[in-house]
């Protein structure tokens, strides 16, 4: 089968990622499928909606496997099966309401027990001054009712008298203030039933329950014991899991009212319920997860195995059945599903010179070389894609009509002009092709620096005070503070930008913007040096783009050069100069400073599909825009596109494919308006 596998990846330890999926969790259940005979596409779904439906369009998935979270709000973990109903994909687990409905842990318990289900006395907690109406034994605990993986449960969370329980409320509806559950503390111990439809058909697929155990050295350094955020987290060594004995008195009175809870839910193909039994055997309904955890290791492999699903393979392939039933979809494995298959044109110019970092070799240092395009080629063919080769020279017009290409993968960096970017792109325009990558007028703009900075300043942007020299003989401007960095207005690549293009007096700068004029015939760009941090950004999508994790250009001997920048050569070779970190190490309130400014000048310059944003830091802190790359290279395991895409856990393959996702919807939507005219 035909499988999209969504999900939210983990790039970081912050809790607000605590129920996303670990790079290690998404290749295991990757493989896994894979190993069962299906093709399997993943999509992180991360960023803006828009993004994932266009890669569920242009993937055109028979089913989607589905263990995203979600982002924020009380409704995050129906939001993805509300847009797989929406759009008409079958996809494993629960509907949007149901996992809405279990994701309200007030709200859950209200439902169970209406069927008779013992739960714990509990209130909902919207505002402090709610307070004044709770009616509940201490000790209680109080928790977020809207989070799952323990978000927001310490060991502060029990709290024996009025005065605790009002400071735990007040720090905790700060940063959860959608609402809190509080609840008589059960003393006992912490036990969960899974279930996978269509196991086990006496229990209905309810499996064996599971008891998790903590340590010696955690019930003695504990007063309570709760399975908290940090055991589930970084204590996670001090917890084990075994199967509940089945001599246990609560062993099928579990099995019983999972079952009944399971159903009045509606929760469908796989599911895991938290009960707290006492030490006179008092069995009470804590919460139960739509979303159970399917990371290797996670009980509800533990209670498969003992009905006879040893492996992850077996597992999933449970959990697919039952969602072909639901659907009345044939499981098959046998017969490879046929793909989208188009004719994907590929422009691009070949590089023939090889640069070195002397500058007067850089003459195509823009280009490609023979193995960035092998990788590319292979990339769109893993798709079931057909490449046909269309090398951007001076007779690429007259072969594109014969051609007869679906769409184009474009690459393509023009010959000369400093509208050179813009040319193939406009070609196809004219030949109503579609085409991946930013349009014929974006990338114009884009690479005439000055043209770029004007339009993003507007925008209220920061950028260095800037001007251009045509001759290297104008006056300059008052606003110029030294040093200077001269680079040439319309080159990538950093070409022209190397070691000594800073000037620290007028005579210097004179002297490298005359070099950068003669040399690239073009203007030079004077502009302020910033000594500040640098970062660049990589984003991806349309009309609402994700910014991926910035990454930090970190200069390592600023003791022997206190005005560095990143040079031509830096790019052509490695060197210990620089440090790439990835992601950067940032404080959350730049972090979102750094996305939000980089989101808003793709934007605002025209982006679409993807792009990489330069950005440094001034003397004051200020976050300020150095230069747009609506092409950027895509060289694996080198350029910084490819790198910061790696380190946000999304692979070569991934990277190609998420670009040219939005093009074949394009493609779509244009074959779809042939059809009906």
């Amino acid at each position: 089968m035909r499988i999209a596998f969504t999900h939210n990846l983990k790039t970081s330890q912050a809790e607000s990622e605590a129920e996303f999926d670990t790079i290690e969790t998404v290749t295991a259940i990757r493989k896994a499928l894979e190993s069962l005979g299906h093709d399997v596409e993943s999509v992180e779904v991360s960023g803006p909606a828009s993004r994932t439906i266009a890669r569920l369009e242009a993937l055109s998935p028979q089913i989607v496997f589905n263990t995203a979270e979600g982002h924020r709000g009380r409704f995050r973990e129906g939001f993805f099966p509300g847009i797989f109903e929406q759009i008409g994909i079958p996809f494993t687990g629960s509907d949007a309401y149901v996992c809405t409905l279990t994701l309200d842990k007030a709200l859950t318990k209200k439902v169970v027990e209406a069927a008779g289900i013992l739960t714990p006395k509990s209130f909902f907690l919207r505002a402090l001054t709610d307070l004044s109406q709770l009616d509940l034994r201490f000790p209680l605990i109080i928790k977020p009712n809207f989070e799952g993986s323990s978000k927001g449960i310490t060991v502060n969370s029990i709290v024996e008298d009025a005065e605790t329980l009002k400071k735990r409320a007040s720090i905790l509806l700060a940063d959860y203030p959608n609402g809190l559950l509080i609840e008589e503390f059960i003393v006992g111990k912490d036990v969960a039933v899974p279930m996978i439809d269509g196991v086990s058909p006496e229990t209905h697929g309810v499996l064996a329950p599971i008891e998790y155990v903590f340590d010696e050295e955690i019930c003695k350094a504990r007063r309570h014991q709760i399975y908290d955020y940090a055991l589930k987290n970084e204590l996670s060594d001090h917890v084990s899991v075994k199967l509940l004995d089945k001599q246990d008195p609560a062993y099928q009175t579990l099995l019983t009212r999972s079952k009944v809870v399971f159903d009045q839910l509606g929760v469908k193909d796989l599911g895991r319920i938290d009960y707290r039994i006492t030490e006179n055997g008092e069995i009470y309904f804590i919460e139960v997860n739509a979303l159970p955890s399917l990371e290797p290791g996670a009980g509800i492999y533990l209670a498969a195995a003992q009905a006879g699903l040893k492996t992850t393979e077996q597992v999933l392939e449970k959990v697919l059945q039952s969602t072909c039933r639901r659907y009345g979809i044939g499981y098959a494995v046998t017969k490879k599903p046929q793909k989208l298959s188009l004719r994907v044109g590929f422009t691009y110019n070949l590089k023939r010179i090889t640069p070195t970092t002397d500058v007067t070799t850089d003459a195509e240092a823009e280009f490609d070389s023979p193995k960035t395009l092998d990788s590319i080629r292979e990339a769109i063919r893993s798709y079931g894609h057909q490449v046909v080769d269309l090398e951007a020279t001076p007779d690429l017009p007259m072969k594109l009509r014969p051609e007869d290409v679906d769409i184009v993968f474009n690459i393509a960096e023009g010959m000369r002009g400093r509208n050179r970017e813009s040319q193939v792109p406009a070609l196809l325009e004219l030949l109503d092709i579609p085409y991946t990558g930013s349009d014929s007028a974006t990338l114009a703009l884009a690479l005439d620096k000055g043209l770029a900075k004007r339009i993003v300043a507007q925008a209220g942007v920061p950028t260095p005070d800037f001007q251009l020299m045509h001759t290297g003989k104008e006056r300059l401007n008052k606003e110029i503070q030294f040093p200077a960095i001269i680079k040439p207005i319309a080159e990538g690549s950093s070409k022209g930008v190397i070691g000594t293009s800073v000037a620290h007096n007028e005579a210097e700068l004179r002297e490298k913007a005359a070099f950068i004029i003669d040399r690239y015939r073009q203007p030079a760009l004077i502009e302020e040096y910033l000594p500040g941090r640098e970062f660049t950004v990589a984003l991806l999508g349309e009309k609402r783009v994700k910014a991926l994790p910035p990454m930090e250009i970190v200069f390592t001997q600023r003791e022997k050069d206190p005005n560095p920048v990143y040079s031509y050569q830096h790019k052509i070779n490695s060197n210990d100069e620089v440090r790439y970190d990835r992601p950067a190490q940032l404080e959350p309130r730049l972090k979102e400073t750094i996305e939000r400014i980089s989101r808003k000048i793709f934007m605002v310059l025209g982006c679409r599909d993807f792009a990489r944003i330069d950005l440094r830091m001034d003397a004051k802190g200020q976050v300020n825009f150095i230069e747009c790359n609506p092409l950027p290279g895509l060289t694996p395991g080198w350029s910084d596109m490819c790198l910061i895409a790696e380190s946000a856990g999304i692979g070569y393959r991934d990277l190609i494919g998420e670009i040219m996702a939005p093009a074949i919807r394009r493609f779509k939507e244009k074959r779809n308006l042939e059809l009906k005219g």
